[in-house]
């Protein structure tokens, strides 16, 4: 952040943290025994981030964005992403949505770690005909009702109140297939806009597939590039997909009271829920909708055989794969946001993190003094002048005028201020490059999050200055293939095979076929050890983990 901007000193520690207690520990533990999770071996959360989203791809959250939308810039985009690591040519069956799931995206107004808007996305599997074939596709592929487009996906979204009032916004609404290729789906662009639906009372959706927007080099496992970093700069996931929620709503929609210019700033996450388990008492998030519209997904769960419960979450990036203990992995995920502060050993891991550890004794940076109250603000309470030592007011819910400040509570969130203009000419490396409209202040596709939170352990949101010795980062600045300008924004899916795609041959040993558009196995296991459960926005190496979930559930 400049310095300009964001003058900093240092203050003692707030009395939320200071109440941290043990308690914390049991509350993670309890949530892993209400939702019947247990730890198993290591794998990470964002992308593979924990042991148990590690098996199961399709509940797998790997990034969240909130920005303000270029392009309408009185709406909100949010977009959520899902099974990390798509191999192009994974058929015959490809990546769909599951049908056994909820997909949320959640928003919290008034900072108490809570949902005040919920939506939620179910899907429904259609096959023409299973008995005789076994082909996604018998033919080309022209249009989302074409015969010969052999299994679709329909899904219906709802929205949800903090009361638990739930309202469906669409039924049997479309959802874009996988993008087998160029000879099955020559514009695969027309599909994608056929996929694209607008919102009853303004904004519109899309579910489908895209090319990965996260990028970095996840090399970084190899002990920090084994202290070479001339090492850096391939970006490990070019070439890979993902399946996207994504969501446009006008900002009324968003802010707590419906006023976006008394209430700016909102807290995103993205969560998956699963049915089937039974729960006793608190634990699960979702519910079944009861007959008077109440109780619906994003729900306070009743408990009992068949409730819905919580498998994934992600707001931040990196939070769980690098923060958060092996220990703790599968029990956070089962966590709602209300709950983070009262966890000791994850809050620990943010105000002393490994990281800056590590690059002190690989190379010799020296690392900033604890504990780091400034990582705090920036991933639990948002940036505010009354909220810790990065003296600025941006992105906390503390400064909405209607927000209640005895109910705020710290929260692992991504919190976007709505009110901050799109920037003319952006940043990658967000508000630490004197841009405001970047991470952590909501995240675009092209805020280069991994450079950015290394910045950030390395103290630079503190002394509102880049660490020279660090400025390039793991050398990779952009996605795989850059963002479009219209909503949904993330660019199309690839559908080349990454291991034939080389420096030379971007798009692989065969036709791209990205429909006319100008833009566009193996898990790649890193030591989790070697940056534990300590670094709290492990820099470039919690990017990694997160991001690959190799397979298809």
């Amino acid at each position: 952040m400049q310095s300009s901007r964001l003058s900093r000193r240092r203050i003692p520690g707030r009395p939320a943290e200071r109440a941290l207690a043990s308690a914390g520990a049991l509350a993670l533990l309890a949530a892993a025994a209400v939702t019947g999770l247990a730890p198993g071996t290591s794998a990470a959360s964002s992308h593979r981030e924990a042991p148990l989203t590690g098996g199961d791809p399709r509940a797998d959250n790997t990034d969240v964005y909130a920005f303000t939308s270029p392009d309408k810039p009185d709406t909100v985009t949010l977009v959520a992403n899902w099974i990390p690591f798509e191999e192009p040519n994974g058929g015959p069956n490809f990546y769909p949505f599951a049908d056994d799931a909820h997909y949320n995206i959640k928003i919290d107004g008034n900072g108490d770690g809570k949902p005040d808007t919920t939506y939620t996305w179910s899907f429904t599997n259609h096959v023409r005909d299973d008995a005789n074939q076994f082909l996604y596709n018998t033919g080309v592929v022209k249009s989302l009702d074409d015969e010969t487009l052999n299994f679709r996906q329909t899904y219906s979204l709802t929205a949800t109140d903090g009361s638990g009032n739930t309202k469906t916004l669409l039924k049997d609404a479309p959802a874009a297939p996988s993008n087998v290729g160029k000879a099955s789906m020559p514009d695969y662009a027309a599909l994608r806009e056929q996929a694209t639906v607008s919102l009853p009372n303004g904004g519109q959706t899309y579910a489908g597939q895209a090319s990965d927007p996260f990028f970095l080099d996840l090399r970084i496992f190899d002990l920090l590039y084994g202290g070479n970093l001339k090492e850096t700069g391939h970006n490990t996931l070019a070439g890979y997909n993902v399946n996207t929620i994504a969501i446009q709503v006008p900002k009324k929609d968003l802010a707590l009271n419906g006023d976006a210019k008394r209430n700016p700033v909102v807290g995103v996450w993205s969560t998956t829920d699963r049915q089937g388990a039974v729960v006793t008492g608190k634990g699960s998030e979702n519910a079944e909708p009861a007959a008077d519209g109440k109780g619906g997904p994003g729900a306070p769960d009743k408990g009992g055989e068949g409730g819905w419960h919580q498998v994934s979450r992600l707001g931040n990036p990196l939070v769980n794969e690098v923060v958060v203990p092996l220990k703790y992995k599968d029990a956070f995920n089962a966590l709602p946001p209300e709950k983070d502060h009262t966890v000791t050993p994850v809050v620990n891991a943010v105000k002393d993190p490994i990281v800056p550890k590590l690059i002190q004794n690989i190379y010799n940076v020296p690392a900033p003094a604890t504990p780091r109250n400034d990582l705090v603000e920036i991933f639990l309470t948002g940036l505010c002048k009354a909220c810790g030592p990065v003296k600025a007011d941006l992105n906390s819910q503390l400064l909405n005028a209607d927000a209640d400040k005895k109910a705020f509570l710290p929260a692992e969130e991504l919190r976007l201020n709505m009110s901050v203009p799109v920037s003319a000419n952006p940043n990658r490396l967000g508000v630490i490059g004197g841009d405001l409209g970047g991470f952590p202040n909501g995240r675009r596709l092209n805020d280069d999050v991994v450079d950015i939170e290394l910045q950030a352990l390395e103290g630079a949101a503190q002394t509102g200055k880049i660490v020279p010795a660090l400025a390039a980062g793991d050398a990779v600045d952009a996605p795989y293939r850059q963002p479009g300008d219209t909503f949904p924004y993330v660019a199309l899916p690839n559908t080349a095979a990454v291991n034939q795609a080389d420096s030379l041959h971007p798009d692989g040993g065969v036709g791209a076929g990205f429909g006319g558009s100008a833009f566009g196995g193996d898990f790649p296991v890193a030591s989790a050890a070697a940056i534990g459960g300590g670094a709290l926005l492990a820099c470039a190496g919690v990017l990694a983990l997160r991001r690959r979930r190799a397979g298809q559930a």
